[in-house]
C-alpha cells in the first residue's frame, strides 16, 4: 500500500464512487486504478494526478497536497548510498531487510528522527 493507494481509496469511499466509475471517468482502466490504489505500480503521472483532481473537483491546495502525497508513493524504493560512508551503505540495507517487521509506532519514531534532522522533500 502507498500514500497515494490509501488518498484515493478513501477520497473514493467519502464520495461513494466505485473503481470502476471513477477509472471510466478519468480513462484508465479499473485494473490500474486498483494496482495503484494496492501500491503495485509506482508514482502516476502529473497528467493521471491532474485527472484525480479534477474528477473529485479538489482545490488547488489539496491538490498540492495530494501531490505531494504521490511523490512519497514510490512502492520500489532505491537508496544511494555511493560515495557515503560504510555504516550508511549498511543501515540502508539492514532496513531494506527488516522494515516489513516494524510497527507503525517504530516508524513514526524513525520518521521523526529524519524529521528533525532534515527538512521534508
Amino acid at each position: 500500500m502507498t500514500p497515494f493507494g490509501d488518498a484515493v481509496r478513501r477520497l473514493r469511499a467519502e464520495r461513494g464512487v466505485t473503481q470502476k466509475q471513477m477509472a471510466e471517468a478519468i480513462g484508465v482502466s479499473p485494473a490500474y486504478l486498483s494496482a495503484l490504489e494496492h501500491g503495485r505500480r509506482g508514482k502516476p503521472s502529473f497528467d493521471f494526478l491532474q485527472r484525480v483532481a479534477g474528477y473529485f473537483h479538489i482545490i488547488w491546495d489539496d491538490a498540492e497536497a495530494l501531490f505531494e502525497i504521490a511523490d512519497h508513493s514510490h512502492p520500489r524504493v532505491t537508496i544511494d548510498t555511493i560515495g557515503l560512508p560504510s555504516s550508511h551503505t549498511a543501515f540502508a540495507n539492514r532496513l531494506s531487510r527488516t522494515i516489513g517487521m516494524l510497527d507503525e509506532n517504530a516508524i513514526a519514531e524513525l520518521d521523526a528522527v529524519i524529521g528533525r534532522r532534515l527538512p521534508r522533500p
